[in-house]
């Protein structure tokens, strides 16, 4: 992890950033200002995250993405311009980004994360990768919980998206709303032994919370009586996640719109075999689950890339508690999900 240097918040700074001091405190937004970002995939998604942190005011942030942009980048990346077909997706971001919010240095980075040594990552405050396969998303997140980095992935896929988080050990700070002692001056009934909320004032808590990795998280024995006891409670975006993970992986690509009668019968394939060699049942995937994980929506990016965002946003500032450690979003739904998975 890089090394902090002391954050002096300027007067333009403190007017711009003005609200949102007031709303999490100064301490919080200098922690912001001496981070430095690395996201990875420029699609939807990216697009909502580098947003969020850009306007928070984080230090840097590097946009990493080695693909050109498409016709399917245009349903929710508002930050490529039209015309920009072919183009690399990062480079074509740029212009937009910046001008969010000129005091954040944004850069890009047009090289694959596959191809990126293992010191690359010591840069960054926290890594965020969307739209990468399973085995990079597992090796990156080894190499940033070594080095104490904050990793965060997420991904949307149709009505569908995800975020998680490995924080390692994180503290933070939480505000309380003070408790004050019972009247000593009442003796007798019930207000007598009731402790007593004031409103008016409040303590900050310091606190600490240890995440898993991913790849714990992901390879789950669900055969276990443990994991068995917990399966009713399990978000089924959960296995869809997993569905997609392995179509990723085995295809090279996302599901795409213009194959949908083969991409179908291959996920439906996939989570027979998937969720079989896992030890729960097929069912918990309807079999019309295939018809809702086509392309990126762009209302389900806002949402996905809110949560993310903010997530980072927290980590960083080491303010208020963070979801441990899985965020799922149903866009049918509309209907979000904090789940903890694969912690002991």
């Amino acid at each position: 992890m890089v090394e902090k240097e002391e954050a002096v918040i300027s007067e333009e700074e403190a007017a711009q950033y003005d609200r949102q001091i007031r709303l999490w405190g100064l301490e919080a937004q200098r922690r912001l200002r001496t981070s430095k970002v690395l996201l990875v995939g420029m699609r939807g998604l990216g697009a909502e995250v580098a947003k969020n942190l850009i306007l928070a005011g984080v230090k840097g942030l590097t946009m990493m993405d080695h693909q050109q942009v498409s016709t399917e980048d245009s349903r929710a990346q508002f930050l490529i311009p039209s015309g920009s077909l072919e183009r690399n997706r990062a480079e074509a971001s740029l212009e937009r980004a910046q001008n969010l919010n000129p005091m954040v240095d944004v850069k890009v980075d047009t090289e694959n994360i596959e191809e990126k040594p293992e010191d690359y990552f010591t840069q960054f405050d926290a890594v965020c990768l969307t739209c990468c396969p399973r085995d990079v998303l597992v090796k990156v997140d080894q190499i940033c919980h070594k080095q104490g980095i904050k990793f965060f992935t997420g991904d949307i896929f149709g009505y569908h998206g995800y975020m998680f988080a490995d924080l390692g050990e994180h503290e933070f700070v939480e505000e309380k709303t003070k408790i004050a002692k019972a009247n000593q001056e009442v003796e007798d009934g019930p207000e007598a032994k009731k402790a007593k909320l004031d409103s008016t004032e409040t303590t900050m808590v310091k606190k600490k919370v240890q995440f898993c990795q991913l790849k714990a998280a992901l390879e789950i024995d669900w055969t276990s009586e443990k994991a068995k006891s917990s399966l009713k409670k399990t978000p089924s975006d959960f296995f869809l996640m997993q569905v997609i993970m392995k179509f990723r992986t085995d295809k090279g690509r996302e599901p795409q719109p213009n194959a949908y009668r083969e991409d179908s019968e291959l996920l439906l394939q996939i989570r027979n075999d998937l969720l079989d060699s896992l030890g729960v049942s097929p069912d918990l995937l309807p079999d019309d689950f295939a018809s809702y994980c086509f392309s990126e929506m762009a209302p389900v990016c806002a949402v996905v890339g809110g949560v993310l965002g903010q997530e980072i946003v927290k980590a960083l500032s080491q303010r208020d508690a963070p979801h441990n450690n899985f965020f799922f979003f149903d866009g049918i739904k509309s209907n979000g999900i904090v789940d903890c998975l694969g912690s002991k």
